[in-house]
């Protein structure tokens, strides 16, 4: 009986705190669910939280271990979907999201933590996106957001057109090329390829970039450095096809280890084009 009253006051206690966390800046919070669909706080008048009390004593014990068990991050995800965000200047709604200006003052608007670059550039969630309407959203982004268009306006619209148009960068450069849009969507998926590890590779696999790398050191025309460099754009192309159709089908680790391997490749390329423009 002690631990029930204990866990009771707990789960109150969290309804009468969580919704004074969640009302900050330009969030709003219309209702907050407190500890899980069995245990839930609509008021804070103390009539209210009485009754959500009571209503929770009623409970089976399995109900109450069920609520116990719940991870508060699901409550947080939860609560965040009841967030609307506001702007700062004039308070009134934002209908988009991402919103890069107020369509009612037309003020530019600071960047929406934790949104994907697919949504700010406005791509399918895909690794084989459409690369033409990637840069024309960029050139339209980074038209209507350069600090430029903003020389004249007050230092907090100044800060945010510089925070927007960095983001716009980084969200095009990290989609632009296969390597990073695949490292990225694994990055989405919370896996990531360690910098400097070879040991997942296989012995073969090394000893054919160890080859292919003396070949590239020994090449004495452009001719020789160019056809390596063919071979590394044939490689990736093929690696495009694979790790598409895995990401396609689920198979993270698949598409992990095929992305390790355009990661070796894509060096090599880069190191073609400096053997090349030292020819010049």
């Amino acid at each position: 009986m002690l631990a029930l009253n204990s866990f009771r006051m707990s789960c109150s206690s969290r309804a009468l705190l969580l919704p004074h966390r969640l009302t900050t800046g330009r969030q709003s919070v219309y209702k907050a669910v407190t500890c899980s669909g069995h245990c839930m706080s609509t008021s804070s008048t103390k009539e209210d939280t009485w009754q959500s009390n009571m209503n929770f004593v009623s409970h089976e014990k399995r109900r109450l271990l069920r609520c116990y068990m719940k991870p508060l991050s699901s409550l947080r995800t939860f609560c965040t979907a009841q967030v609307k965000l506001n702007c700062w200047n004039c308070n009134q709604p934002l209908d988009t999201s991402p919103a890069f200006f107020c369509m009612s003052c037309k003020v530019v608007q600071p960047p929406e933590a934790g949104t994907s670059y697919f949504k700010i550039m406005d791509c399918d969630h895909t690794f084989t996106l459409d690369s033409q309407k990637l840069q024309k959203r960029y050139l339209q982004l980074q038209r209507s957001l350069h600090p430029d268009n903003f020389s004249q306006k007050s230092v907090r619209e100044q800060e945010y057109s510089e925070s927007q148009s960095a983001l716009v960068n980084k969200a095009y450069k990290t989609l632009l090329k296969p390597l990073s849009r695949g490292l990225y969507m694994l990055e989405l998926q919370g896996m990531r390829i360690e910098e400097g590890t070879d040991s997942e590779a296989d012995a073969e696999f090394l000893m054919e970039l160890m080859e292919i790398n003396e070949a590239l050191d020994e090449a004495q025309t452009p001719e020789e450095a160019r056809k390596i460099g063919q071979d590394m754009k044939e490689k990736l192309a093929e690696l495009t096809v694979e790790i598409d159709a895995a990401l396609l089908k689920g198979e993270l680790q698949a598409a992990k280890a095929l992305l390790a391997q355009m990661k070796y490749f894509a060096n090599i390329d880069e190191k073609v084009k400096e053997k090349l423009s030292g020819f010049m």
